[in-house]
Parts: structure tokens; sequence; C-alpha cells
């Protein structure tokens, strides 16, 4: 694979999160990424939350989590690595938790190396999924492994290929019991986003009580001839979602607190899609 047909995540450049750990799967890393989870709000004695005053960063206590991936990939492989909407994602996980419906499931969809099944999975069952190409799923059921003492619920593991809405039994058995999906930089190639909105779409009506959360990163590029730059595949994206009469769509604020180390640019968003009544 030449360089020239390789992409690589710029959140590699951001801090040393790599570690020295040895990965399971040679030409691999371990990176280390480090949260804090907020503290449970406490009553006083008249049964009103306490006010608590908001740590500073190095007053803080960090959790970490371990993430085998590849550092550089072809385009149909970029879920070996890790990239940002991921790490959005988990945030916003960690700050809606206590919102999580009791007896719910979490689904993800195109869950790479798993980073926010992971976190997921510390409040709420989860089926993770992706496609069963270049040791994807393998890799995913690796660093569950490596993660054991974060995993809190139960967590599985089942092939999705967005290019297929045949879904299998096991997922269609599970699926009553899901009220949450969740995508992550998903949105990078064309025929790929096509594939995807068409799977949301027949999940949702599968499952019409599930909400969607999508979050990505807007990539841009200059036209020349309109001397203005504009994000391509993020705007087919949108294109592809409004021809879904069916499917409310919703961009939300990413202003929630930040968990995760990391940059969180501008260019990331998020997104909650429903099924219209």
């Amino acid at each position: 694979m030449s360089e020239s047909n390789t992409v690589s995540s710029e959140i590699y450049s951001e801090g040393d999160f790599i570690s020295d750990k040895r990965p399971r799967i040679n030409g691999n890393v371990v990176s280390i990424f480090k949260f804090c989870i907020p503290d449970v709000p406490k009553l006083d004695a008249d049964g009103d939350f306490e006010l608590q005053r908001r740590p500073k960063n190095a007053d803080r206590t960090y959790t970490e989590i371990e993430i085998e991936h590849s550092t550089n990939t072809s385009l149909n492989l970029v879920g070996l690595q890790i990239w940002r909407g991921a790490l959005l994602l988990a945030d916003w996980l960690i700050c809606n938790s206590r919102k999580f419906e009791n007896d719910s499931k979490i689904l993800e969809l195109g869950s790479g190396v798993g980073l926010t099944s992971i976190v997921a999975s510390m409040f709420r069952p989860v089926v993770c999924t992706d496609i069963n190409e270049g040791g994807i799923l393998n890799l995913l059921q690796t660093n569950i492994d490596r993660n054991k003492a974060l995993v809190k619920k139960s967590i599985s593991v089942l092939e999705l290929n967005f290019f297929k809405t045949d879904f299998n039994a096991e997922l269609l058995k599970l699926l009553p019991d899901v009220r949450i999906i969740l995508a992550a930089d998903v949105i990078y190639d064309n025929d790929i986003t096509v594939a995807f909105v068409k799977t949301m779409q027949a999940l949702l009506k599968l499952s019409p009580n599930c909400n969607v959360y999508v979050a990505l990163e807007k990539r841009y590029v200059f036209l020349l001839s309109e001397c203005d730059t504009y994000a391509p595949c993020y705007e087919f994206f949108l294109e592809c979602v409004q021809r879904c009469p069916d499917i409310v769509s919703e961009q939300l604020l990413v202003d929630f607190p930040q968990y995760f180390l990391y940059e969180r640019v501008k260019e990331l968003v998020l997104w909650k899609f429903t099924l219209k009544m």
C-alpha cells in the first residue's frame, strides 16, 4: 500500500497519545486516551443538590482507555483508525448518561476500533457493529478485552454492512430494546454515505422509538472557481438525508462539557435523527 493511497487521522498530531504498550497485531500501535467522569450530584439535608465546584484540569482525576489501532490505512479501512468524532460522541455519552432509559440498549454503527462503544458500555448494554473486512471486528473485540475494567454492561460485536439492509437475525432480535443509535466519522465517501443513510432509515423504521446521533468532522476543500471553501462529503450527507421525508433532522450544539483530552475543533458537528411520526 503506497503512501499516496493512504490516509491518516489528524488526531495523532495533537498530542502524545501513542504509548509503548505492545499491540496484539503487528504494525498497530496502542494509544491511551485520558478522560474524567463527573461526580454524581449529592443531595444536602434539605433534599437540594449541593453546588459543586468545577475542578481545574490539574485537580481532576483521569481514567484511561487503551485503544489499539492503525496510524494510516487505505480509505476503505479508515475504521482501523481513531477519528475526532468518536471522542465527541464519547463526551456526549458521558454528559447524557443519566438520561438513558434503564432498560434500553445502545447500537453503534461503524464502531471501528471501539472507543465510543466501550465508553457507552459504562452506562448501558451495547451492540457494536462494523464490516467484517480488514480484521476490524477482531480488533474491535481486542480493544473491548483490553478495557474490561471499564466495561460495566454487556457488549456484543456483530457484523453490519451498510450495503446490505437484510439485517441478521441476532440484530433484529436486539432492535426492540435499542433506544439510541450512534455513528461517528462514517461520512467520507459518497457511496458509503448513500448506503449509511439507507441503513439509518431502515433501522428507524424497524425501531421507530430510536434516536440516531451522528458525529463527524467537516473537511473543507477550496474551490478555485468559487474562490471559497466548502465541505463536499458533509454537504452530500445532508442532501441525502433531505431526500428522506420520513426522517426528522436536528443539528445539536456541541457546547456540552469535554471530558476527553483532545482538540475539539469547530469543524466537529453532531446531528440527531428521528423517524417522523
